[in-house]
């Protein structure tokens, strides 16, 4: 039996040992804390027929539960994978930009080569690098929302995910809860999307192994995956049930899972701020969105209480220059016991598209590192 306080090595090693087999999987291997598991062989992923993934129509054994179907009949074939973005749309795009000019990337170089402040920058990027690296013994889920569209709140969410990707040793998950043509899948560079939410809810089953997952996923960068919400269509709405038997079932194989939601009031994104560890509510900069926050953790307060206190809301700069008083406005908010930080003005993010890490400006980098480690800890507050 496997040490539950290792649990992500055991999951990693399970995951290394089937591509240096050629996608076999060992015979027996561990998938959550304390608690090995057996599942049908699929291939490993990254192999030719990873992206069909297992058949939802495959025969079962006797016994076997049928797949959960809300309202509908469970799928009997494999969709076909679209692209994230339609082929007309390709020679549209520009060159991404960086996110700061030249000239301050400059100055912010030759600032660090003939003052002392490299080692003091080096020293805050350990102390949260610790933080992010910290164990888990059960996932932790994170759900990012918003009260209005275009507050930031897919960015937001790409950041996080992509931040404990990097850091983390385990499993990271990012589920897009969205359907309605969310932009998480794009924003995350993904060329090609097949199965969804909706999808995965009718699919999983509890013996499924973390091999099985994962053929079903958009496989990221640095042990990521992603679960989209939709193929670029609208489509059936994902319904609250749906949304819980994935959460529930995914929540043993991955460390950390941050949950791109439906803008509120929706009432999916209410179970998902309602179930999370940790909360984050993305809201643009401006006098109109940090009302309308105000008044959703006003309404929050009522809730139990760890709900607003493992609440962080994330002020989204748009334009260069703010037009608010962003102090002001992060002590009113505040006021109603949530965290407050602000992610800036970054000329790569404003142009939409794919998120380059490495074109990001330096106080953006920062910006998130440290949101993604304050949400963390947040998390573990709440077992």
């Amino acid at each position: 039996m496997p040490n539950a306080d290792n649990w992500q090595g055991d999951v990693l090693r399970d995951l290394g040992g089937a591509a240096q087999q050629g996608g076999q999987r060992p015979a027996a291997a561990a998938h959550e804390v304390g608690a090995p598991s057996r599942g049908p062989d699929v291939p490993a992923p990254g192999s030719p027929a990873r992206d069909a993934g297992p058949g939802p129509g495959a025969p079962r054994p006797p016994g076997q539960p049928a797949p959960y179907a809300p309202g509908a009949a469970p799928h009997r074939h494999t969709p076909d994978s679209l692209p994230v973005v339609d082929d007309a749309l390709t020679g549209a795009v520009r060159k991404p930009r960086h996110g700061e000019p030249f000239a301050s990337r400059a100055v912010h170089a030759l600032r660090r080569i003939v003052s002392s402040s490299a080692a003091r920058e080096v020293a805050e990027i350990t102390r949260t690098a610790e933080r992010l690296q910290q164990p888990v013994t059960t996932g932790r889920q994170i759900a990012v929302t918003s009260i209005r569209g275009g507050a930031g709140k897919s960015t937001v969410a790409a950041l996080l995910g992509t931040t404990y990707a990097h850091y983390r040793q385990d499993p990271v998950l990012l589920v897009e809860a969205d359907p309605a043509l969310g932009s998480l899948p794009l924003r995350l560079g993904s060329r090609s999307l097949r199965w969804t939410t909706g999808d995965f809810a009718n699919i999983v089953e509890p013996q499924m192994s973390l091999l099985d997952v994962t053929g079903y996923l958009v496989q990221l960068p640095d042990n990521a995956w992603l679960l989209p919400g939709s193929q670029g269509r609208i489509g059936a709405m994902l319904d609250t049930r749906a949304y819980e038997r994935v959460m529930v079932s995914l929540r043993r194989y991955f460390g950390v899972t941050v949950v791109d939601c439906e803008t509120l009031p929706a009432e999916v994104a209410r179970v998902a701020l309602s179930a999370a560890q940790a909360r984050v509510l993305a809201a643009p900069a401006t006098l109109e969105g940090v009302t309308s926050t105000y008044n959703v953790l006003e309404w929050m307060k009522g809730l139990p209480r760890h709900v607003i206190e493992g609440t962080v809301v994330v002020l989204t700069e748009q334009m260069p220059r703010a037009g608010i008083d962003l102090g002001k406005a992060a002590q009113r908010l505040e006021s109603t016991g949530a965290g407050v930080q602000v992610l800036p003005y970054d000329r790569h993010l404003a142009a939409g598209g794919a998120i380059r890490t490495e074109l990001l400006a330096r106080s953006t980098r920062r910006a998130a590192t440290r949101l993604a480690a304050d949400v963390f800890q947040l998390s573990q507050r709440r077992r």
